[in-house]
């Protein structure tokens, strides 16, 4: 983070009564992002007794507990001293996933729309779309869904007006100045630009979904052709 944070926060919030909200920041940033990525990181790291799970989103962490064994205030008290101060650099990511994406025809069916509105060809939107390095903030909306931060500005577009009612799974799309994927075919609001054809959650595998908060995202744009092969040969 480069700035101070806001005054009142962090802030910790009794969620329920298993579970405590850190709000890191008053709505979605990147500065907001890199303190909740930093502080999940510590926790997973040093877990406080109790802990059962830790909820990353844009701007808050969610730390839930067994009640039996910890309580809102002992909780608190382990948490307070990892607060990442301002200025803390978001540390490097522990890996990187390179994740293969179709930036072609029925694969990409609102790019030209995105590109329209950045003043660019779907050929250049395609290239500044792969070419920018990404970081999952958070999983969410379905199993495997990854929020991913580092969207270059010009490619900002706002969601549908009607959201479509099936997405294919492995949609790369766009909504406001985010991107994300679509783990299974769902319905959504999101600009489509791309389509992997990796599975990004499966049921069977350990772990479940593909990516990870905290994670390093980078597409690589393949053609067509290349696209129906890796599909058809995914497990």
């Amino acid at each position: 983070m480069t700035k101070d944070a806001p005054a009142g926060l962090p802030r910790l919030l009794p969620a329920s009564d298993a579970a405590l909200l850190v709000v890191l920041g008053e709505g979605p940033s990147e500065e907001a992002t890199e303190a909740v990525l930093a502080l999940l990181a510590e926790l997973a790291a040093r877990p406080p007794r109790g802990l059962v799970d830790l909820r990353p989103a844009y701007a808050s962490l969610l730390v839930v507990f067994d009640p039996r064994t910890t309580t809102h205030a002992e909780l608190a008290r382990a948490v307070e001293p990892l607060f990442p101060p301002p200025g803390h650099p978001l540390a490097p990511a522990a890996r990187c996933v390179e994740v293969p994406v179709c930036y072609e025809g029925d694969c990409a069916p609102d790019l030209a729309d995105v590109a329209c509105g950045a003043g660019l060809s779907p050929e250049e939107a395609a290239e500044l779309h792969a070419a920018a390095p990404y970081r999952v903030a958070f999983l969410g909306f379905s199993p495997g869904f990854a929020y991913l931060l580092g969207l270059p500005s010009p490619l900002a577009t706002p969601r549908l007006a009607a959201p479509r009612l099936v997405v294919p799974a492995g949609s790369v799309g766009i909504a406001g100045g985010q991107t994300g994927l679509y783990p299974r075919a769902t319905p959504g609001g999101w600009r489509l630009v791309g389509r992997t054809p990796l599975a990004l959650f499966s049921p069977s595998r350990e772990p479940a979904a593909l990516l990870a908060p905290g994670d390093a995202v980078r597409f690589v744009a393949i053609p067509r052709r290349e696209f129906d092969l890796l599909h058809r040969e995914r497990p």
